[in-house]
Protein backbone atom coordinates (compact mmCIF):
# COMPACT_ATOMS: atom_id res chain seq x y z
CA UNK A 1 0.00 0.00 0.00
CA UNK A 2 0.79 4.02 -0.29
CA UNK A 3 2.82 5.10 2.46
CA UNK A 4 2.39 8.65 1.60
CA UNK A 5 0.02 10.40 3.98
CA UNK A 6 -3.05 12.09 2.34
CA UNK A 7 -2.08 15.65 4.03
CA UNK A 8 1.35 15.40 1.83
CA UNK A 9 -1.34 14.44 -1.08
CA UNK A 10 -2.80 17.68 -0.64
CA UNK A 11 0.00 19.67 -1.59
CA UNK A 12 0.11 19.18 -4.71
CA UNK A 13 -3.97 18.11 -4.93
CA UNK A 14 -4.36 21.11 -7.67
CA UNK A 15 -6.79 18.35 -8.97
CA UNK A 16 -9.14 17.32 -6.36
CA UNK A 17 -12.65 17.05 -7.87
CA UNK A 18 -11.44 14.73 -9.94
CA UNK A 19 -10.49 12.15 -7.80
CA UNK A 20 -12.14 9.01 -8.15
CA UNK A 21 -13.16 7.22 -4.94
CA UNK A 22 -11.89 3.21 -5.34
CA UNK A 23 -14.87 1.54 -6.39
CA UNK A 24 -15.01 3.71 -9.25
CA UNK A 25 -11.80 2.86 -10.14
CA UNK A 26 -12.33 -0.32 -9.57
CA UNK A 27 -15.69 -0.72 -11.76
CA UNK A 28 -14.16 1.55 -14.28
CA UNK A 29 -10.96 -0.64 -14.95
CA UNK A 30 -13.69 -4.15 -14.73
CA UNK A 31 -14.95 -2.47 -18.00
CA UNK A 32 -12.68 -1.87 -19.39
CA UNK A 33 -10.78 -5.27 -19.41
CA UNK A 34 -7.63 -6.64 -19.97
CA UNK A 35 -4.98 -4.98 -22.46
CA UNK A 36 -3.71 -7.36 -25.04
CA UNK A 37 -0.32 -9.46 -23.98
CA UNK A 38 1.62 -9.56 -26.86
CA UNK A 39 1.03 -6.90 -29.21
CA UNK A 40 -0.33 -3.74 -28.20
CA UNK A 41 -0.77 -0.01 -29.17
CA UNK A 42 0.83 3.60 -28.40
CA UNK A 43 -1.90 5.46 -27.08
CA UNK A 44 0.43 8.72 -26.15
CA UNK A 45 3.23 10.14 -25.78
CA UNK A 46 3.81 12.62 -23.46
CA UNK A 47 7.12 14.43 -23.38
CA UNK A 48 8.12 17.06 -20.07
CA UNK A 49 10.38 19.12 -21.22
CA UNK A 50 9.85 21.14 -18.16
CA UNK A 51 9.16 20.29 -14.13
CA UNK A 52 5.22 20.15 -14.41
CA UNK A 53 5.36 20.83 -17.95
CA UNK A 54 3.58 18.51 -20.26
CA UNK A 55 3.80 18.24 -24.32
CA UNK A 56 1.28 15.60 -25.74
CA UNK A 57 3.35 14.49 -29.11
CA UNK A 58 2.51 12.64 -32.35
CA UNK A 59 5.82 11.77 -32.93
CA UNK A 60 8.97 11.21 -30.40
CA UNK A 61 12.32 9.77 -31.09
CA UNK A 62 13.53 7.46 -27.89
CA UNK A 63 16.99 7.41 -28.00
CA UNK A 64 19.86 5.36 -26.40
CA UNK A 65 21.63 8.12 -24.41
CA UNK A 66 18.70 10.96 -23.98
CA UNK A 67 15.47 8.90 -23.50
CA UNK A 68 12.57 10.74 -25.12
CA UNK A 69 14.47 13.90 -26.67
CA UNK A 70 13.55 16.91 -25.57
CA UNK A 71 12.35 15.21 -22.29
CA UNK A 72 13.56 16.98 -18.95
CA UNK A 73 14.82 13.14 -17.89
CA UNK A 74 17.88 14.42 -18.29
CA UNK A 75 17.90 17.01 -16.05
CA UNK A 76 16.16 15.17 -12.72
CA UNK A 77 19.47 13.26 -11.31
CA UNK A 78 20.16 10.72 -8.60
CA UNK A 79 21.42 11.28 -5.01
CA UNK A 80 24.71 10.88 -6.26
CA UNK A 81 23.87 13.80 -9.32
CA UNK A 82 23.81 11.36 -12.25
CA UNK A 83 21.67 9.81 -14.45
CA UNK A 84 20.18 6.43 -13.88
CA UNK A 85 19.49 4.68 -17.07
CA UNK A 86 17.23 1.98 -15.34
CA UNK A 87 14.70 5.43 -14.97
CA UNK A 88 14.90 6.60 -18.77
CA UNK A 89 11.60 6.10 -19.77
CA UNK A 90 8.49 5.55 -17.79
CA UNK A 91 5.84 3.68 -19.30
CA UNK A 92 1.65 3.26 -17.99
CA UNK A 93 -0.78 1.20 -19.13
CA UNK A 94 -4.21 3.36 -21.09
CA UNK A 95 -6.64 0.86 -18.84
CA UNK A 96 -5.15 1.82 -15.56
CA UNK A 97 -4.49 4.93 -16.21
CA UNK A 98 -8.02 5.98 -17.98
CA UNK A 99 -9.40 3.58 -14.85
CA UNK A 100 -8.00 6.18 -12.53
CA UNK A 101 -7.71 9.48 -14.38
CA UNK A 102 -10.92 9.10 -16.74
CA UNK A 103 -10.56 11.66 -19.32
CA UNK A 104 -7.68 11.71 -21.73
CA UNK A 105 -6.82 15.13 -21.43
CA UNK A 106 -6.15 14.51 -17.81
CA UNK A 107 -3.14 11.58 -19.27
CA UNK A 108 -0.67 13.61 -19.42
CA UNK A 109 -1.04 14.44 -15.62
CA UNK A 110 0.96 10.92 -14.70
CA UNK A 111 3.86 11.92 -15.99
CA UNK A 112 4.46 9.12 -18.06
CA UNK A 113 6.06 9.61 -21.11
CA UNK A 114 4.56 6.31 -22.90
CA UNK A 115 0.74 5.45 -22.33
CA UNK A 116 0.62 2.09 -24.27
CA UNK A 117 -2.50 -0.50 -24.45
CA UNK A 118 -0.62 -3.48 -23.37
CA UNK A 119 -0.27 -5.86 -20.50
CA UNK A 120 2.70 -4.61 -18.31
CA UNK A 121 2.47 -7.51 -15.46
CA UNK A 122 5.54 -8.64 -14.17
CA UNK A 123 4.65 -12.24 -15.61
CA UNK A 124 4.08 -10.72 -19.28
CA UNK A 125 7.15 -8.54 -19.38
CA UNK A 126 9.55 -9.64 -16.66
CA UNK A 127 13.00 -7.65 -15.85
CA UNK A 128 14.85 -7.78 -18.95
CA UNK A 129 11.68 -8.47 -21.57
CA UNK A 130 12.20 -6.79 -24.71
CA UNK A 131 10.09 -4.53 -26.69
CA UNK A 132 9.88 -3.12 -30.21
CA UNK A 133 8.21 0.49 -29.27
CA UNK A 134 7.89 1.90 -33.39
CA UNK A 135 11.14 1.88 -34.41
CA UNK A 136 13.07 2.01 -31.10
CA UNK A 137 13.70 -1.28 -28.97
CA UNK A 138 13.20 -1.00 -25.13
CA UNK A 139 14.33 -3.28 -22.41
CA UNK A 140 12.30 -3.46 -19.01
CA UNK A 141 14.44 -2.62 -16.28
CA UNK A 142 14.00 -4.24 -12.50
CA UNK A 143 13.49 -0.61 -10.38
CA UNK A 144 9.62 -0.30 -9.50
CA UNK A 145 7.86 2.35 -10.77
CA UNK A 146 5.72 3.49 -7.81
CA UNK A 147 3.77 6.51 -7.18
CA UNK A 148 4.39 9.60 -5.45
CA UNK A 149 2.32 12.62 -3.50
CA UNK A 150 1.94 14.27 -7.39
CA UNK A 151 0.46 11.30 -8.19
CA UNK A 152 -1.93 11.21 -4.95
CA UNK A 153 -2.22 14.83 -5.22
CA UNK A 154 -3.33 15.02 -9.11
CA UNK A 155 -5.41 11.21 -8.95
CA UNK A 156 -6.32 10.93 -5.23
CA UNK A 157 -4.60 8.74 -1.98
CA UNK A 158 -7.12 6.25 -3.31
CA UNK A 159 -6.23 5.48 -7.01
CA UNK A 160 -2.47 5.74 -5.47
CA UNK A 161 -3.48 2.58 -3.15
CA UNK A 162 -5.09 1.07 -5.99
CA UNK A 163 -1.83 1.08 -8.07
CA UNK A 164 0.22 0.33 -5.24
CA UNK A 165 -1.19 -2.51 -3.55
CA UNK A 166 -0.11 -6.08 -3.39
CA UNK A 167 -1.77 -6.92 -6.89
CA UNK A 168 -1.46 -3.23 -8.25
CA UNK A 169 2.41 -4.08 -8.04
CA UNK A 170 2.10 -7.27 -9.77
CA UNK A 171 0.20 -5.98 -12.49
CA UNK A 172 1.80 -3.26 -12.55
CA UNK A 173 -0.99 -0.42 -12.13
CA UNK A 174 1.49 2.38 -11.70
CA UNK A 175 3.49 1.53 -14.74
CA UNK A 176 7.44 0.58 -15.37
CA UNK A 177 10.75 1.66 -16.30
CA UNK A 178 12.33 0.68 -19.92
CA UNK A 179 15.94 1.67 -21.23
CA UNK A 180 16.53 2.36 -24.87
CA UNK A 181 18.83 -0.35 -26.34
CA UNK A 182 17.98 0.96 -30.28
CA UNK A 183 17.21 4.23 -31.07
CA UNK A 184 14.28 4.84 -32.92
CA UNK A 185 11.00 7.03 -33.96
CA UNK A 186 7.62 6.42 -32.47
CA UNK A 187 4.13 7.60 -33.58
CA UNK A 188 0.96 7.45 -31.96
CA UNK A 189 -0.84 4.62 -32.80
CA UNK A 190 2.21 2.99 -33.41
CA UNK A 191 2.67 -0.91 -32.24
CA UNK A 192 4.35 -2.38 -28.99
CA UNK A 193 5.50 -5.78 -29.78
CA UNK A 194 7.11 -7.79 -27.37
CA UNK A 195 10.49 -9.53 -28.77
CA UNK A 196 11.30 -11.72 -25.92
Amino acid sequence: MSTIKASVAEQFAEHVPHHRRLAEIESAAAEMGSSPTDNGIVEMIVCRPAMLERMVLQEGVLDTTHGLCGDSWEMRSRSDGGLDPLRQITVMNSRALAAIAGHRERWPLAGDQLIVDLDLSMDSLPEGSRLQIGEAVARVTEPPHTGCAKFAGRFGTEALAWANGRQGRLERRRGMYVRVLESGTVRSGDVVRKLG
